[in-house]
């Protein structure tokens, strides 16, 4: 294990900028520097890297941390690989901590850890079954496929993770979808004798699993009675309409191809990749989200979605087809393939070889090609009838799209087939002008924070030392804005001298991504605001915000008092009451 105090000593001494200019030229802007996103498409800057807090944030899509995570994100290293990198870019190296030496009482593992031990837990199972190995082997799948992708096997029996996790009825394991208690309060693992898919988010971290049973393509010859494929439930890390299953090892080979293939299952994504298709991700037992699509559109503009020919295919990609119009834009490229019946990205793969299947990929039909033809298939347009079919089937469509130029290209399409003008389709059909408003939204910068803890947050990052003066218990605790402020204040205690960019990084797992994310955003966008101004005086600033704190705590603890009958008033009650109502109105405010 790398020691915490190594880690925030190599971003001390690492400049972010020379890490991120190595890899994305960036351009002096102010205090700050620029680029646009190497995350997602775009022609205008909006990825900004601070040299003097050493963390970036994109306006554009949110993507944030520092310079051990960009490597993460940017390369597709893992954390130690990471911190490996940059120790050898100063000259030095990564000591690892002596496990038989008394070490300091720890925070208890966040549950991103959690995950990750499991995970590991499962690698270790899979070099122990033969029948696991052979199954994968008989799916067409090297060793090395299996350790990239980091499959794993959850074996037989009903509290295995017991051996990893001690404390193994812990609430966590049950709110991360580890383990399920039943009707009479028995806990066991929710993952047996299945293929372990492990999920990963965009920073490498895994949040969740996939497990399948061993038997044939149609799930048959198994032992095990449940679904041929398990997922985790929805967890405060994994929400299923947001996630895609090999996105994080897939990024560089997506943006090599200029495109990526979305199709159904784990297995098709690692066949793929057998096979030198290193450009597929899949959903995860879900339909196709605007998440996902605005999640892909930052990786490429051209979007494949790749489903079995069966009716059940078929159904997934018009659902996708339908989903992804709020989020489309005129400078993506959406198409469809549909594989023989007999059929999935999986075999076609393994029987016909990767030239056959690009050939396949290279003839996919485009959106609007695909809306067209689904609805001349579902309404007859050789009939008055079947042609107002086809206009009703249409209006929701059109109205949905908000990709000016499509739009516009659909609409005199499908007054083409109607018989009629587009003049009098959009008459007919009560159509507006398309607008793509989502997307110019998406690049406003957050609002400053507005609440007396979030401005805190953002002086400590400024400023850490500022949190010894904080004092926990008199901090309103009913937020995960305290839980990072605690957490900050911990931190300072422990190292004095700690840098913004070693708090972002310890923050990780610990406070929620989001509030992260904001955190990053809001300050590079309120430093620009507040101190290009040289009066502005940061420890002046802190001070008037513990007064606010303070006052705004006087003011709930006397209404509590107020809330009282007057005869339930304790003597120091009563004259606290009397002492606040006598100050003046403004202290009172």
């Amino acid at each position: 294990m790398i020691p915490e105090h190594f880690i925030q000593e190599l971003l001390n001494r690492v400049d972010i900028v020379d890490v991120i200019d190595a890899a994305v030229p960036l351009k002096k802007a102010g205090a700050n520097h620029v680029a646009c996103c190497p995350f997602h498409n775009e022609k205008s800057p909006s990825f900004t890297v601070s040299a003097s807090k050493q963390f970036y944030h994109c306006f554009g899509c949110g993507a944030h941390g520092t310079a051990i995570g960009f490597l993460m994100e940017y390369q597709g290293l893992t954390f130690v690989e990471a911190i490996e990198d940059l120790a050898k870019r100063v000259g030095v190296k990564v000591p690892q901590e002596e496990r038989n030496t008394p070490q300091p009482e720890r925070p208890a593992p966040s549950m991103y850890e959690v995950m990750q031990q499991a995970a590991v837990y499962y690698r270790a199972e899979l070099k122990k079954s033969q029948t696991a190995i052979t199954y994968l082997k008989g799916r067409g799948l090297s060793g090395e496929i299996a350790a990239r992708f980091h499959m794993g096997y959850a074996p037989e029996g009903w509290q295995n993770l017991r051996d990893v996790f001690p404390q193994y009825e812990q609430e966590t394991l049950s709110t991360l979808g580890l383990t399920i208690k039943n009707d009479e309060g028995r806990v066991y693992d929710r993952f047996r004798e299945r293929v372990m898919f492990p999920i990963h988010d965009q920073r490498g971290n895994v949040i969740g699993f996939g497990g399948r049973v061993m038997g044939n393509k149609d799930g048959g010859g198994d032992k095990n009675d449940g679904p041929k494929y398990l997922n985790s439930p929805e967890t405060p890390l994994f929400q299923k309409g947001q996630e895609l299953y090999g996105l994080f090892l897939a990024r560089q080979a997506i943006r090599a191809a200029n495109k990526v293939v979305v199709v159904e299952g784990y297995m098709d994504v690692v066949a793929l990749a057998q096979h030198g298709v290193e450009y597929a991700v899949a959903t995860l037992g879900t339909a196709t989200t605007p998440q996902h699509i605005t999640k892909l559109m930052r990786q490429t503009d051209h979007i494949i979605f790749c489903f079995d020919g069966d009716a059940a295919g078929k159904k997934a990609a018009w659902r996708a087809a339908m989903n992804a119009l709020p989020a489309l834009n005129d400078g993506l490229k959406l198409s469809f393939l549909f594989l023989p019946s007999e059929h999935d990205p999986d075999s076609y793969v393994r029987e016909f070889g990767r030239e056959q299947f690009e050939l396949e990929l290279a003839s996919a039909m485009p959106l609007s090609a695909y809306i067209v033809q689904e609805l001349s298939v579902r309404n007859e347009l050789d009939s008055h009838e079947g042609r107002a079919r086809f206009l009703d089937d249409a209006k929701p469509i059109l109205q949905q799209l908000q990709a000016p130029k499509l739009n516009l290209m659909l609409r005199k399409r499908v007054a083409e087939l109607s018989g009629v003008t587009q003049a009098e389709v959009e008459s007919l059909l009560k159509l507006q002008a398309p607008s793509n408003q989502a997307k110019a939204q998406a690049k406003v910068p957050r609002r400053a924070p507005t609440t007396l803890t979030r401005k805190l947050l953002q002086l400590l990052l400024i400023q850490p030392e500022l949190a010894l003066q904080l004092d926990a218990e008199r901090l309103p605790n009913n937020n995960t804005e305290f839980e990072a402020l605690v957490r900050i204040m911990r931190l300072v205690a422990t190292d004095r001298l700690i840098r913004p960019a070693a708090i972002v990084e310890n923050l990780k797992g610990v406070v929620a991504p989001q509030l992260l994310a904001d955190l990053t955003g809001e300050l590079l966008h309120w430093e620009n605001e507040k101190f290009e101004d040289e009066e502005f005086d940061i420890a002046e600033e802190f001070a008037g915000l513990l007064s606010q704190l303070q006052a705004a705590e006087s003011k709930q603890n006397m209404s509590t008092l107020l809330a009282k009958p007057f005869a339930a008033l304790t003597a120091e009650e009563k004259e606290a009451l009397r002492s606040y109502r006598q100050a003046p109105v403004s202290e009172n405010k």
